[in-house]
């Protein structure tokens, strides 16, 4: 399909989905037949399909659009043609853009919900735009760059009342399930103390801006891409991926990991504000995360738990190994978490001793189990 900012498409061509509804309601006087009778088991019926968009389909963003496969991808956005080139390709009848803004003003009759995947800086404005026009909205993590941009979106969704999901996928696994009845079930005693950390190498850190500067790369609109971000050239240690690292585009390890790292124990342990958080790092820059950095946060007594110490660790930073960990296996993943008990430890989802673990087995299963991360978003998209 051609792009429609450059062809001109308006959306008169078109028919889109509440149109159709609309006019074929005549129809109604007929037998409906079943979705099983027309397409077997699992099909879904074209007129109960979400019409969604894309805002950022390079990377995570094409991920997402098809774990979504089931329904109608309408129309893909994205400043980086290049990045974009395959998702395109995937989709070819979705119409393309670049700037947000134009899509949902153009096929706003046309949308029903969408997914951003933008860098983080630009998830609060796009998402907000969606919002304000009643779509349903998917947006990957961190969800704003700020927790000023988190309240007004919220606020926003609650208005608007549409259904929203944050790409934090972790959240519809069985480890998260696992992690949170181990703790339901009082495996390892009283949890007064958790280390959670992440080692990945996402992006440059402690460094400063760049002083030379580059022609901006064919099929990028750098203007578009720094969007509500403070203006400055291009250069290309900012993209692909390498944003994540510098303030103005990214919220460093914490805020990219943190989130999905951390999500199992604010759930299993029923965690709200901490009452005190103290940080160290290896430098303070203005322009990028730090190196390393190690994070305590202070967390009151809730409903039946004590008072817990919250560490976070990045930068290669890690807790010291537990004694009870075999010798011979690793100390966790990249990214984990170590809850400390009163009676036992538990690393991911694994419970030390060893022999607290064989004699233990499976926690009771108390807790529902997930469809699917994007599925659940669909299922509330339709009312369900």
């Amino acid at each position: 399909m051609r792009d429609r900012e450059q062809a001109g498409v308006t959306r008169g061509a078109r028919l889109s989905r509440r149109n159709f509804v609309a006019a074929t309601a005549a129809a109604a006087a007929f037998t409906i037949v079943g979705r099983d009778v027309l397409g077997g088991p699992g099909h879904v019926p074209p007129s109960e399909k979400l019409n969604i968009a894309g805002i950022g389909v390079g990377g995570r963003g094409a991920g997402d659009l098809d774990a979504v496969g089931s329904e109608n991808i309408v129309a893909l956005c994205d400043v980086d043609q290049r990045q974009a080139a395959a998702t395109f390709k995937r989709f070819p009848r979705a119409a393309r853009y670049k700037d947000f803004r134009r899509m949902l003003d153009r096929e706003d009759k046309n949308i029903d919900a969408v997914i951003v995947a933008t860098p983080d800086h630009v998830h609060a404005v796009a998402s907000m735009a969606a919002i304000k026009r009643g779509k349903h909205v998917y947006c990957e993590k961190p969800l704003a760059h700020s927790i000023y941009e988190v309240r007004r979106l919220t606020e926003a969704a609650r208005q608007a009342g549409v259904a929203t999901q944050l790409g934090n996928q972790g959240q519809a696994s069985e480890e998260t399930r696992l992690v949170c009845e181990f703790i339901a079930d009082n495996a390892i005693g009283a949890v007064r103390e958790v280390h959670s950390w992440s080692n990945r190498p996402i992006s440059p850190r402690g460094i400063d801006r760049p002083k030379d500067t580059h022609p901006v790369p064919e099929g990028l609109d750098w203007d578009l891409w720094l969007g509500p971000a403070p203006k400055r050239p291009y250069h290309p240690c900012y993209l692909p991926f390498t944003w994540r690292g510098w303030w103005d585009f990214g919220t460093g390890v914490l805020g990219d990991i943190g989130c999905h790292q951390m999500a199992p124990i604010f759930r299993a342990l029923k965690l709200g504000y901490p009452t005190s958080v103290e940080a160290c790092s290896s430098g303070v820059n203005s322009e990028t995360a730090p190196l390393a950095s190690m994070v305590r946060y202070d967390f009151p007594a809730r409903s039946g738990m004590p008072p817990l110490k919250l560490t976070w660790y990045d930068g290669g930073l890690m807790p010291p190994r537990p004694e009870e960990l075999p010798n011979g296996l690793r100390f966790g993943n990249a990214d984990d978490n170590l809850c400390i008990g009163e009676t036992g430890k538990m690393l991911g989802h694994r419970l030390l001793p060893e022999a607290l673990s064989k004699e233990y087995g499976k926690p009771p299963r108390i807790l529902p189990r997930s469809p699917g991360h994007h599925r659940e978003w669909i299922d509330a998209c339709k009312g369900g």
